[in-house]
């Protein structure tokens, strides 16, 4: 998902879905986000998260920047008008990890010219340490190869996790098509980048924690997909030989904790573009329907008593569309249920303050809509809400 620069605006008094007042005068364009129709890199999923005060807060990266939504109180329906967070010459995606003390850090690719008309890449990545608050300065923390531009050019787009430690992981493709790993210690310290091998990735990095605590990596191959894995807490993460055939579309690929320490992966097939997953336990990848584009949202929580997983995708229609499940039981099999207009990226979900699911999407013309977890049994969603 990639959005145009806004400007940045104060806090509006506006509830959800009601026009802004412009005094009788037509509403100024640049006062909203314009989503970019020419990127071309992978959509950001985990846009949306509910800071240690129970407010959520929404992400999207923009031109050279991030654009940020926040709930002016816990379980909405007000929020902030969107702040852009500047970072010139930042690539328009972002991987976005949270931990138990609720910092929310964001870490993304930035291309800058340097000499003899070279481009200088680096990953880069900020700190916010509490909902609504300034987000620290954006720090480079270069590539794996300092002394080669046109290899670091090579790098791929990062993916960012915490461990129960509180360290900063990141993890990408490298220019051998391999993995590099670069980790932050809780005293903010960095370690250098390491190479954790591999070979033949055709698509970015993917990064889970389990309730382990243990990290598990995946890296596609053309039919396959490459697993990473810790031995143990604050390791270094070790290529598993256990990898499972799949044909994945770059960038779709997405993890949910699903039991004890089961992880279950989920991807777009690359050939007719609907919703696969796979668990180490099984061995077989179930498919679940819904073609669209882009990786998949997902939560897991109770609905009315029943553990239950819950995705969202962008359709082939443009609209955001909603399906749930038992957890771990894909044979029960899911029904897609479009709902609210065309949107740009990815869909998000989360759980707001008060324990409801919230669905939030970019719609085209660059706004933030809001749909919550109706007071009734079911997953029923409220009608959708403009930003």
């Amino acid at each position: 998902m990639a959005l145009r620069s806004a400007r940045t605006s104060k806090r509006s008094g506006r509830t959800p879905g009601e026009a802004p007042d412009t005094g009788g005068r037509p509403a100024e364009s640049a006062s909203v986000p314009v989503p970019a129709s020419d990127s071309a890199l992978p959509m950001t999923t985990n846009w949306l998260l509910r800071g240690k005060d129970g407010r959520l807060t929404a992400y999207a990266p923009a031109e050279d920047g991030v654009l940020r939504w926040t709930e002016e109180r816990l379980g909405g329906p007000r929020w902030s008008d969107p702040e852009l967070l500047e970072a010139p010459g930042l690539l328009p995606y972002l991987s976005i990890a949270s931990g138990a003390q609720g910092y929310v850090h964001l870490v993304g690719l930035r291309r800058r010219p340097a000499a003899g008309g070279q481009i200088r890449t680096d990953v880069v990545y900020a700190v916010q340490f509490q909902t609504g608050r300034p987000l620290r300065d954006w720090q480079a923390l270069g590539t794996p190869y300092p002394k080669d531009l046109a290899r670091g050019g090579l790098l791929g787009l990062p993916s960012a996790v915490i461990d129960p430690n509180g360290s900063l992981h990141l993890f990408a493709r490298n220019a051998g098509r391999g993995l590099s790993a670069r980790l932050q210690k809780p005293s903010g310290a960095w370690l250098a980048w390491a190479d954790l091998k591999g070979s033949r990735m055709t698509g970015e990095a993917a990064a889970v924690v389990g309730e382990d605590g243990l990290i598990e990596v995946l890296g596609p191959t053309d039919d396959a997909v490459m697993r990473w894995r810790q031995p143990k807490v604050a390791a270094k993460a070790e290529r598993d030989p256990k990898s499972f055939a799949a044909r994945v579309t770059p960038g779709t690929l997405t993890s949910e904790r699903t039991g004890g320490d089961r992880l279950t992966h989920y991807w777009r097939d690359t050939d007719d573009r609907t919703v696969h997953a796979w668990r180490l336990e099984g061995g077989e990848s179930a498919p679940l329907g819904g073609p669209g584009t882009g990786p998949i949202a997902l939560l897991r929580t109770p609905v009315d008593g029943h553990d239950c997983t819950i995705l969202a995708q962008r359709g082939l229609d443009g609209r955001p569309a909603l399906a749930a499940y038992p957890t771990e039981d894909e044979a029960a099999g899911v029904t897609w249920t479009p709902t609210g207009e065309e949107c740009v990226g990815a869909p998000a979900l989360a759980l707001d303050g008060q324990g409801r699911v919230v669905m939030a999407a970019i719609a085209t013309d660059g706004g933030l809509r809001v749909a919550r977890q109706k007071a009734e049994p079911g997953l029923a969603l409220e009608a959708w809400s403009r930003v």
